[in-house]
């Protein structure tokens, strides 16, 4: 089943559920959905509260790991930054994905079969509550499951070039606000990215509907040393990843000890 197609089941599934309402005679409250690529600061600060924690000493355990670089991949990141480097702010959204993105990603190689995960792309969410319904196709995804995503661990948004396309780091923290409350952590970890430069972002969940996130310093990945530790970065969540599968249902440690 495709993303889209799951999106719409999703929303025939809320209209029947009014439908269904006004048929008993019940009170219908419709309530406002707001989809993860349209969403702003304005609208999350309105719906839950959140607030920018500025200490990134967060993310020292996540950046300073001990990855080990294989040998093959200078030669292949010089290759990357020589043949986008100068078409990277004139990219589309596609072609920045295919160009760049994916062989980063693949590299990093998230599905793993005897893991049971990978990444999905363009995966359909949605977080209900009483008030309100974020809503939509999330971009990147490294989630358990192989044919359906059960599970998801790490959140990537948005394959813009510019702002001008949209903000995404709220349409990130959307996403990871319903991560965190469809699974029941109190922590998760994404990244959003605009055009060359990366931000990994930590969301914490305070209480009800309170939340406080952290985004890291800068990485652009069209410097060298930067799209290598861009790359460290991305296999550290790897590993945490499939530690946290292996210990089955319980990710209390993964979403406390960051």
């Amino acid at each position: 089943m495709t993303a889209e197609i799951e999106l719409k089941l999703l929303q025939e599934i809320a209209a029947l559920k009014q439908e269904i309402q006004i048929i008993k005679g019940e009170k219908q409250e419709t309530k406002p959905i707001y989809q993860f690529s349209k969403i702003r600061d304005s609208d999350l600060t309105k719906l839950v509260e959140i607030e920018r924690n500025l200490d990134k000493t967060i993310f020292k355990d996540w950046f300073d790991n001990s990855i080990s670089l294989e040998d093959d991949i200078e030669p292949l990141f010089k290759v990357l930054i020589e043949e986008n480097e100068a078409l990277i702010d004139s990219y589309s959204e596609e072609d920045l994905k295919i160009n760049f993105l994916a062989p980063l990603l693949n590299k990093v190689h998230f599905k793993s079969f005897e893991n049971n995960c990978r990444e999905f792309y363009e995966l359909a969410l949605s977080y209900e509550t009483d008030d309100f319904i974020f809503s939509g196709t999330t971009d990147f995804v490294v989630s358990s499951g192989l044919v359906t995503s059960k599970t998801p661990y790490f959140f990537i948004q948005e394959f813009k070039r510019s702002e001008e396309y949209g903000n995404p780091r709220p349409q990130l923290l959307a996403e990871l606000i319903s991560a965190v409350e469809l699974n029941h952590w109190k922590i998760i970890k994404g990244a959003y990215i605009i055009g060359a430069i990366w931000h990994f972002v930590i969301l914490e969940k305070l209480g009800e509907n309170q939340y406080q996130y952290f985004v890291s310093q800068n990485f652009d990945s069209m410097r060298l040393e930067d799209l290598k530790s861009i790359y460290r970065n991305l296999l550290q969540v790897k590993q945490e990843i499939i530690h946290e599968i292996h210990k089955g249902d319980d990710h209390a440690n993964y979403h406390r000890t960051q």
